[in-house]
């Protein structure tokens, strides 16, 4: 593979340094939304011979290829989508061997456990509780990964990542930004962030064909697209009298426009990224739930829509039946997703969904978009793995974010999967073939990275959007419309007492969430009423605090 454009980011991490001199205390960075704290890296060790210092390299190490094991076994956690193609399975395919055989290399023998992606938390922490939990073991969700660290579970990853001769390719790709997201409050490191190539996270889709037969221009606030999609079921252009004006898998958008704290950075990250915390702190998501409420009352939002699984989702939206929907950001035209455009227009040959930009706040008129943080998924060690396990472990995450690692799994291989631009950005070559041979797993194999493997935010647009060949103007208007306005990033700080309160916390969002949609109208506010209520005797006010304090210093 030519080391061109991207591949130059890397380049330093190739060559194993070793120390020129003593390990002390430094400052690190945080990420945006954390206030600064001090970090602790492990201190190289030292020797004094007649008054001179040689350094010496550190006990664990885990940068590819600075070490071979003795034949050492540790196994992955892999999300499972059950998509894999004819002949392959999650766990025995191209791309699993082709990781196990690099990592041979170094004396590690990979094996994988796969987990179904969507229910990964529950899976997470059943084989957690029965000590069953693969050496790498993933999730999205940071406090719970937290809350098994500061209880003792999980190895402290600090003496096998901050030495400056450890895991080189990690620190060059990772960078100091994310790898911080892994540390707590005393800057010890709990688990391994992956990178996000780009922080778009979510859009509203709306279909463009039916808007123009309609003479409806493109919704810019709550209230037109109430109109919008009312017009779409009552009078629908193609006499279909099963629509649905609105079918909703991911609403962070649609809460930003809802939002009464969506202009103060600081109150934002206050709320959180759990939807407990915002119910419950932002004054505005009682209106966000009364506008659902009027949507699923006036027949407009999916009738069962909070039992709906992903598959059945996309069936409304691959039929026809769909008018909107709120999804993951490329989700209309997204190849890992079905290619549900697509699809669409193979069933409706005149179809076309666009995304729409954000709808502007109901409060201040000014559009927000809420985006992921600069960190994707966390990796942890469960203490059931043993210490040579875990420098294994990290030697395979730090392989993940090597030229011949993360970005082979993620594009493929020059010439067979992909060819360089002018740019040097990886343009694919033949995008149905990409999509059977490796982009059905890539994603879920590449634990260090997420949405890909780019220097940059424009080489993954002008990546992406070549991954889906006639909808490339799709691609691109999806990820500029998933970051338009203000944006609002995911925070990633977690207050002392969340990992303990949160599920008790979800339990009630559960529920009336629910409620709070599907009730008459005239019971809304006491139902509303009922659910801050519910989430304070949960903890909530609690957590508040402590983000309060966390932030504002007060």
């Amino acid at each position: 593979m030519k080391k061109k454009g991207i591949s130059c980011l890397l380049a330093m991490a190739m060559v194993v340094a070793s120390l020129t001199g003593c390990g002390g205390e430094a400052e690190t960075n945080t990420s945006a939304d954390t206030p600064a704290k001090e970090s602790k890296p492990a201190q190289s060790a030292t020797a004094e011979q007649g008054g001179a210092e040689t350094a010496t390299a550190s006990k664990y190490q885990t940068t590819y290829g600075s070490k071979v094991f003795d034949d050492v076994t540790i196994t992955v956690e892999l999300f499972d989508r059950s998509n894999a193609p004819d002949g392959s399975t999650i766990t025995d395919n191209k791309w699993t061997k082709y990781a196990q055989e690099q990592m041979k290399k170094v004396g590690i023998n990979v094996e994988y456990v796969p987990v179904p992606r969507w229910d990964e938390v529950t899976k997470m922490q059943a084989m957690v509780a029965s000590q069953t939990a693969p050496d790498i073991t993933i999730t999205y969700t940071y406090s719970y990964a937290e809350e098994y660290f500061n209880q003792g579970g999980t190895w402290d990853l600090t003496e096998f990542i901050d030495g400056e001769d450890q895991a080189q390719n990690m620190k060059a790709y990772l960078g100091e930004d994310v790898i911080n997201i892994g540390r707590n409050a005393d800057s010890r490191l709990y688990g391994i962030v992956a990178k996000r190539a780009t922080t778009a996270k979510d859009n509203l889709f709306i279909r463009k064909d039916w808007l123009d037969a309609l003479g409806l221009a493109i919704p810019t606030t709550p209230d037109e697209y109430y109109d919008v999609v009312e017009q779409m079921v009552k009078n629908n252009p193609d006499g279909r009298n099963d629509v649905i004006g609105s079918i909703v898998w991911n609403a962070w958008n649609l809460r930003m426009a809802h939002s009464k704290i969506a202009g103060d950075p600081v109150a934002v990250q206050i709320a959180g990224t759990e939807d407990a915390f915002q119910d419950y702190y932002d004054e505005g998501m009682r209106e966000y739930y009364r506008f659902m409420n009027k949507m699923y009352n006036n027949g407009l939002l999916n009738q069962e829509y909070y039992t709906m699984a992903e598959d059945n989702f996309k069936s409304y939206i691959v039929t026809g039946a769909a008018a909107s929907f709120a999804y993951s950001v490329n989700g209309s035209v997204d190849v890992l997703r079905g290619s549900l455009l697509k699809t669409l227009q193979e069933n409706v040959a005149s179809a076309d969904i666009i995304s729409v930009p954000p709808l502007k706040n109901i409060y201040d008129g000014k559009q927000y978009s809420a985006a992921y943080a600069s960190g994707g998924l966390i990796c942890f060690c469960p203490k059931t793995a043993s210490e040579e396990k875990v420098e294994a472990c990290m030697t395979y995450l730090d392989w993940m974010c090597s030229q011949d690692g993360g970005f082979a799994i993620y594009h493929g291989f020059e010439g067979e999967h992909f060819e360089y631009d002018a740019n040097g950005v990886p343009v694919v070559k033949d995008a149905s073939y990409n999509s059977t041979d490796k982009d059905w797993i890539r994603a879920d194999l590449f634990l260090t990275g997420n949405q890909g493997y780019f220097a940059t935010v424009d080489d993954f647009n002008a990546c992406t959007s070549k991954e889906a060949p006639g909808y490339e103007d799709h691609v691109i208007a999806n990820y500029e419309n998933a970051l338009t306005g203000i944006i609002n990033h995911d925070s990633t700080y977690t207050s002392p007492s969340t990992p303990e309160l949160l599920t008790d916390l979800n339990l009630v969002k559960d529920e009336y969430q629910v409620k709070c949609i599907t009730c008459p109208t005239s019971e809304f506010d006491a139902t509303f009423d009922e659910y801050v209520s519910a989430l304070e005797d949960a903890g909530a006010k609690t957590i508040i605090e402590e983000r309060t304090a966390y932030f504002t210093g007060k």
